[in-house]
């Protein structure tokens, strides 16, 4: 299994520390969200200061960018980094898209399917040379000069990744992209009936390898040295369940076990602005089953319980004071859990 972690994304001057941290921990790839701050930069400076750790978007909201804006970004962050980055794309909700990015909403799968085959239009010209030629009904990309096309990289394509929660966005994820990111707001009964069967059938229709497609998230993670400390890793959890389960699009994961009731306490709980009062509602039953939960001792066999056979890369953090070399004995025996991810497709064909 592969272990990530994240990159500080409000303080750029403890970038190179952390991000050399993480490498000589063994970790496996820096991913760093679109929350409050951008999201390429701090994997920039990430880049370098590192040799082998790859560096990934988890995720990048898409439709407020154009897909040549990002093709641009990402093609500068695979050359700084030796090959190393990986694009994880996500839609966002309509209300985000429109309030907060004043972007005009369409139905995200047919134009998030655009997006990624423009994107790839867009390397493949670069890298070939071919005449950059996408038209579809949401993006038009027809002109690439010599002066504004980059030179070729003689590196593989960027991977790319989308965010996923419900069925559609899954089958889309499987039938273009090189993965998926799987929300936190998952559970092992909800990925089991219903993420891996639309991935597995996605792959299937299109020939694809199981073994280049990687399965990233779909639940938290709660650990500590401690009791004390997991359990107030527990009580965050908490917070996130609430504030997820209050938006009616991620309903569909607690109704996979039959707490739809909770999902609608929450969502009028936060119409009221109650967001203070939510996780009080959130039992443990609940954080238990969204999340892997154990000490340091227990943290390998809560993760495999929880993610094994399914997830082919989990993300996690251990607190700044942990010792080093107790890191690297984690991280060692989280990446000794199988996973069936290989590696992805290099070919540019």
């Amino acid at each position: 299994m592969r272990v990530e972690t994240g990159v500080p994304m409000n303080d750029w001057r403890s970038v190179a520390a952390a991000a050399r941290a993480a490498e000589a921990a063994g970790f496996d790839l820096l991913v760093n969200a679109e929350i409050a701050h951008d999201p390429f930069v701090p994997l920039a400076l990430a880049a370098l200061e590192t040799s082998r750790i790859g560096l990934g978007t988890g995720i990048v909201v898409a439709f407020p960018r154009s897909p040549m804006v990002v093709a641009n970004t990402a093609r500068d962050l695979q050359v700084e980094s030796g090959g190393r980055f990986s694009l994880g794309l996500g839609s966002q909700v309509k209300g985000h898209n429109e309030r907060r990015f004043s972007v005009p909403w369409s139905p995200p799968v047919p134009r998030l399917r655009e997006y990624v085959q423009s994107l790839r239009a867009i390397w493949r010209a670069w890298e070939t040379g071919e005449p950059l030629r996408f038209e579809g009904d949401h993006y038009r990309f027809t002109l690439m000069t010599p002066e504004f096309s980059p030179k070729p990289t003689g590196l593989p394509p960027v991977p790319v990744s989308i965010a996923a929660v419900g069925p559609a966005m899954m089958s889309l994820a499987a039938r273009v992209c090189d993965g998926v990111k799987l929300h936190g707001f998952a559970t092992r009964k909800y990925l089991e009936e219903v993420a891996l069967p639309h991935l597995e059938d996605g792959l299937e229709r299109t020939g694809r390898a199981r073994a280049h497609f990687e399965i990233s998230g779909g639940g938290f993670v709660a650990t500590g040295p401690d009791d004390e400390t997991v359990a107030r890793a527990v009580d965050e959890i908490r917070y996130r369940i609430a504030f997820y389960g209050s938006t009616r699009s991620y309903h569909g994961v607690l109704a996979c076990h039959g707490w739809e009731e909770l999902g609608h306490k929450l969502h009028e709980m936060s119409k009221r602005g109650q967001w203070a009062e939510m996780a009080a509602e959130v039992p443990d039953e609940v954080v238990r089953t969204f999340a892997a939960v154990g000490t340091y001792d227990e943290l390998a066999g809560a993760v495999a319980d929880r993610f094994g056979g399914i997830t082919d890369s989990v993300q996690l953090s251990f607190a700044r004071e942990t010792d080093p070399d107790r890191v690297r004995e984690l991280v060692a025996d989280l990446r000794a859990i199988p996973a069936r991810f290989e590696g992805h497709a290099t070919s540019w064909e």
